[in-house]
């Protein structure tokens, strides 16, 4: 029997009866590869726009991704995106640099949310109000298509730094730690892009 698809806009839908107008879903992309920032997008869409195909970025393929994105940054009200570095990701840990690059990503918009929907169980600290949604990128379509942003922005750039450091295989497995990155990594060492706190098991330390 076929499931019913969510309807990605009750979390939008319930904050608005709550007063609030200017409604964000923040999500990132890259909190577990070995190389490469993480990333974060914050989108604010018209209220109730229909997207064909709107869903969590990691349940869709990459072509299908990368043409919701331009639906996205075509339609939305306001977008932003921002990384924190990999060495930012050393200095401070994985969960404060995905914090730092959502504050970043809202500091972006040109339109100041009221409230910002966020991906997961924790709230990065915003200066607007927060409200976490766990599994949010699959249940709320601001969060959806904050997902699908950061998702498609973080494998453009890391299919950028492929071009930099072909013999990590950066453009297919975009710094996860696939069998592929293992090998490359036994044979050339850690490039400039890697967090070395990501290696320090690989290395025994």
């Amino acid at each position: 029997m076929k499931t019913e698809a969510p309807d990605l806009w009750l979390y939008e839908h319930a904050a608005a009866r709550e007063g609030y107008s200017c409604i964000c879903g923040v999500d990132e992309a890259g909190r577990g590869p070995l190389a490469g920032p993480v990333c974060a997008a914050a989108v604010i869409l018209p209220p109730d726009l229909q997207i064909e195909g709107l869903n969590d970025s990691k349940k869709l393929t990459d072509k299908k991704r990368c043409a919701l994105y331009d639906v996205i940054t075509g339609q939305a009200v306001s977008y932003g995106v921002a990384f924190a570095d990999e060495k930012e990701i050393d200095e401070i840990n994985i969960l404060q640099a995905t914090f730092l690059a959502m504050r970043r990503a809202v500091e972006k918009l040109t339109v100041q949310p009221d409230i910002a929907l966020i991906d997961g169980n924790r709230a990065p600290g915003l200066s607007c109000r927060e409200r976490t949604i766990v599994h949010g990128d699959a249940l709320s379509a601001s969060i959806a298509a904050a997902s699908i942003l950061a998702k498609v922005t973080r494998d453009r750039l890391m299919e950028e730094y492929d071009t930099q450091y072909p013999q990590y295989g950066f453009a297919v497995h975009k710094g996860y730690g696939t069998q592929r990155h293992y090998a490359a990594l036994r044979e050339f060492g850690a490039c400039p892009i890697h967090r070395q706190s990501f290696l320090r098991k690989f290395y025994g330390e």
